[in-house]
């Protein structure tokens, strides 16, 4: 951990001299993660030419102790944590233009560094860390597989459990209980569980609709390992399917396999898109997906890079993103199939393996 935390706070500095400045303010508790392992819900990392400084609370002086151990100074401050930052500050020399990650600032924050902060120039900052983020090295690959292993068995468990009868919430509850069961740390996000017409909506939250037979049921969920995340969603059929039911999955099935299939490094978010909403739209849905291919996955659920189709920026070597085509239809309901997936010169490799055929549950 330290070697890879090393070479990150380095490449980080790289970034800091080609901006220009002499720190960096990192906000992001994410970010403050992936830097220095620090797993706590409130800190302030500043991140000089030579020195990191780890400001945090006294709920973890034990906890940033164990975790960052000599990587970084560490100051537990009794007050405010932008008490400690000021203070600091007074006792670095050799700093005068201080970056600041602008996407993760709030108003309050941003008002702090002009009335307190005068004695700095403050140049804001996008995505220095975040570009580091988007490639991942070999242990982050490795806790992402395990959060999707942790998903696929904890679905396997919720669909022997899933009949006619019972409601999302119901659902839900199943679903998280089995990916508690299965080891996850935490839940990445809240669970979508829509059944029928609700699962025409693509962000549904579980409520207490009662599933029917003949009923769509969209799942959509992840696990947490270490931190990072996985994400997963498979649309079933409670009882049989119909034959309009099966001919939109395979459609959405087919989308899956062509974007998971033919996504490389170098190709841009753009044309990566186009891969499976060609496909879908070939077949007279086009209108129906109207959501981007996937998103980037580490540390956050959502996190660069993105499939869309206005983004011209390629995608990474060494890149976890989601392949999610889906066919939405308000009145009737929608199908999803979503896929973590490793992209490398090698080719695409789907770190999250539960089938993709339609299943019909009891």
């Amino acid at each position: 951990m330290a070697d890879r935390r090393a070479t990150r706070v380095e490449g980080l500095r790289e970034a800091m001299r080609a901006g220009h400045v002499d720190a960096l303010l990192v906000l992001s508790i994410p970010n403050v993660r992936y830097l220095t392992g620090f797993s706590g819900s409130s800190a302030l990392l500043v991140v000089t030419a030579k020195e990191l400084h780890l400001i945090t609370d006294f709920r973890y002086e034990t906890q940033v102790a164990e975790e960052v151990g000599s990587l970084a100074r560490v100051m537990i401050e009794p007050s405010s944590l932008w008490s400690g930052l000021w203070a600091l500050l007074q006792t670095i020399t050799g700093i005068e233009v201080i970056g600041f990650e602008s996407a993760h600032i709030i108003h309050r924050d941003f008002q702090r560094l002009l009335t307190d902060g005068t004695r700095w120039q403050w140049r804001p900052q996008i995505g220095l860390v975040e570009a580091l983020r988007e490639i991942k090295d070999e242990a982050e690959v490795e806790l992402i597989r395990r959060a999707g292993a942790m998903a696929t068995r904890a679905l396997a468990r919720t669909l022997d459990s899933v009949h006619a009868g019972l409601n999302e919430l119901q659902i839900a509850g199943v679903l998280e209980k089995a990916l508690r069961d299965e080891g996850s740390e935490d839940a990445p996000f809240s669970p979508i569980v829509a059944s029928g017409e609700r699962a025409a909506l693509p962000h549904a939250r579980p409520s207490q609709k009662i599933v029917r037979n003949g009923d769509f049921l969209l799942l959509d969920f992840g696990a947490q390992c270490g931190g990072y995340c996985s994400d997963l969603t498979r649309t079933v059929v409670v009882g049989r399917a119909s034959a309009e039911q099966r001919a939109v999955y395979e459609i959405v099935k087919g989308a899956n396999a062509e974007a998971a299939g033919r996504v490389r490094p170098g190709m841009s978010g753009k044309d990566a898109d186009a891969l499976a909403r060609r496909y879908i739209e070939e077949r007279g849905y086009g209108e129906a997906f109207g959501h981007s291919l996937g998103h980037g996955l580490g540390l956050e659920v959502h996190e660069a890079p993105r499939l869309a189709r206005t983004i011209e920026a390629p995608l990474g070597d060494g890149t976890v993103v989601t392949i999610e085509p889906g066919i939405y239809r308000a009145g009737w309901g929608g199908v999803r199939i979503e896929d973590d997936v490793l992209l490398s010169a090698g080719g695409a490799e789907i770190l999250t393996d539960f089938t993709r055929e339609l299943l019909e549950v009891a």
